[in-house]
Formats: C-alpha cells, sequence, structure tokens
C-alpha cells in the first residue's frame, strides 16, 4: 500500500470516529446553533437600538424593517461563524488526543505508517469535519437570514465560503499545535472550556471592538482571530449596508454603521461614539494576509512539533 493510500485510509478512519461518537458531534454541532438561539433571543434588540441610533444620527429613517432584522442576523452569524471555526475544531481534534489516551498511537507506530502520515490524517480528518459542521451551520444561517431578510448576493455568498475554508484552516491548524501537548480527556475538557469562554471576546466576535477601551482594542486587532471575524463581517453586511445607501443612507452613515460593528477595523485613533477619529484602516486585503500568515506559522509550528515528536520516537 502507498503512503498516500495509508494516509486516505487514516483519514478516513478518523473522520469516523468522530461521528461514531454522537455526543461529540452532537455538542459540536450544538453550540454555535445555541449561540445562534441565544443572541436571537437576547442581544437582537440591543443591536436593532444600536443600528437604529446611528440612523437617527444622521437623519435616515427605515421603513423596511426586514433591512433591519437582516443586518442584525448578518452580524450575529459572521460572529458565530468565526468563533466555532476555532471551538468546534478544538472539541473535533480529541480523536487524536483520545487515540493518546487509549495507546491507538503506539499502536499505529508499529506498522509501517510513518509518524508523519499519522500527523498529515489527523490533520486532514479534522479540517473536513470541523467544515462539514461550520456548512450545516451556515446552512441554517441562510435559513435565518431568508426569513428575517435576505439581501445577500451571489458573489458575497461565494466569499463567504472562502472565508470559512480560511477560518477553519486557521481554527484547526491552531487546535493541531496546542493540543499536540495534550495527552489527558481532562486536558481537552480544560482548553475546550478556556477556549469557548475567551476565544469570542478576545476576538470582538461578542461584542463590537468600538466597545472596547482604545488600548484594548489595539491589541485586540493585533490577534489573527480578529481579521478572521473582520472578513466574515464585511462580505456578510456590506450588501445590506449597500442597500441601506440605495434607500438614502448617506456614506457617512454607513462609514459609521462599519465603524462602529466591525467592518472596518481600525488600528489606533479613537472612537468617538459614532465613527473613529484618526487611526489606520485596515483593508479587507489586509485582514487575508495577516490571517493566513499565521496559518503559515501555525503549519510551520506544527510540522517543527511533529518533526520533534517523530525523531524522538525514532
Amino acid at each position: 500500500m502507498t503512503e498516500f493510500k495509508k494516509l486516505g485510509a487514516l483519514v478516513s478512519r478518523n473522520i469516523k470516529c468522530y461521528f461514531k461518537d454522537k455526543f461529540l458531534f452532537f455538542v459540536s454541532l450544538i453550540t454555535p446553533l445555541i449561540l445562534l438561539v441565544l443572541y436571537v433571543t437576547f442581544l437582537r434588540g440591543v443591536y436593532l437600538d444600536s443600528f437604529n441610533g446611528i440612523f437617527k444620527a444622521y437623519g435616515f429613517e427605515l421603513k423596511d424593517n426586514r433591512i433591519l432584522e437582516g443586518l442584525a442576523g448578518s452580524w450575529l452569524l459572521s460572529s458565530i461563524l468565526a468563533v466555532s471555526s476555532v471551538t468546534v475544531a478544538i472539541c473535533s481534534n480529541s480523536v487524536m488526543v483520545n487515540d493518546k489516551i487509549e495507546n491507538s498511537l503506539n499502536d499505529f507506530l508499529t506498522t509501517p505508517v510513518k509518524g508523519t502520515t499519522l500527523s498529515i490524517s489527523y490533520f486532514i480528518a479534522n479540517f473536513i469535519v470541523t467544515l462539514l459542521v461550520m456548512l450545516a451551520v451556515l446552512a441554517v444561517g441562510f435559513i435565518y437570514l431568508a426569513a428575517v431578510g435576505w439581501y445577500l448576493t451571489f458573489s458575497s455568498v461565494c466569499m463567504i465560503l472562502l472565508d470559512i475554508i480560511c477560518s477553519v484552516l486557521f481554527g484547526t491548524l491552531l487546535a493541531g499545535v496546542v493540543e499536540s501537548f495534550i495527552s489527558s480527556q481532562g486536558g481537552v475538557s480544560a482548553v475546550s472550556t478556556l477556549v469557548s469562554s475567551m476565544y469570542g471576546f478576545i476576538c470582538g466576535a461578542y461584542m463590537p471592538l468600538s466597545q472596547f477601551a482604545d488600548g484594548m482594542r489595539n491589541v485586540i486587532c493585533c490577534l489573527p482571530g480578529t481579521h478572521g471575524v473582520g472578513i466574515l463581517r464585511n462580505h456578510f453586511m456590506n450588501d445590506y449596508v449597500d442597500k441601506l445607501m440605495s434607500l438614502g443612507l448617506s456614506q457617512s452613515g454607513a462609514n459609521s454603521l462599519k465603524d462602529g460593528f466591525d467592518c472596518n477595523l481600525t488600528f489606533g485613533g479613537k472612537f468617538n461614539q459614532i465613527a473613529y477619529e484618526g487611526g489606520t484602516q485596515i483593508p479587507v486585503w489586509a485582514m487575508y494576509v495577516i490571517l493566513l500568515g499565521a496559518c503559515a506559522l501555525l503549519l510551520a509550528a506544527y510540522i517543527s512539533i511533529v518533526f520533534v515528536k517523530n525523531k524522538r520516537k525514532s
């Protein structure tokens, strides 16, 4: 059997192990859906009021409530997808840790399978599983947007899919690096709890960066996960903002909306309630560069970890 066929068999085995554990799959899928329900139930009104506050400041009156509902829904959905791309990856990568706990990893290494092939199989399987879960969440989100107010164009949907792939890649690599050092179920639970509770805040997904103190906002803008949120924000919300401008919202009002809800990420400067003053706005292409650059660094770290571990075992 060639090394490529061995890799394919291992990837298939790891994916089956994940879906075989119904509880693990249920937890991975239900967590982002619970976040969506909580957002819609408890925070939807807060964001609607914030949007209306910006409209009032610029003398704009919106009569079509579907646009406003869709705008709030798109902001919420971009938050959930950005956070879940990391939290689900951490959870689904527990297949690798379980193999360590059950000594299955050592059993594999006694066979003619290279350690690098085994490590790559975990990464590929985790990427596929996380992407499938994210696409399922995205489908639910799109159904919600279609119900409350759909204004996304085909090009935006394509870019959203690209954004999810980039975010899942980042989450999978991060999970691979972090969980390479974990060999107990308690360790997995601790990391999953820590990431689930903190990641959404430190990447600006749970609340707009404009609500943070300027110093904290600048620190958060340096983190790659923040830019994963930013690209999703842009491709979810831009079509709604364009629709609002076609109905009479001024360019200044549109910029204020983007400033206040993180379509425009700004490093430095100060937020004066409705817009940023000063600072450097980070373009979308730079967000991709930062996020993919972080992926490249994580990939290098993962390869280094695999190389060192295989060298020790040999």
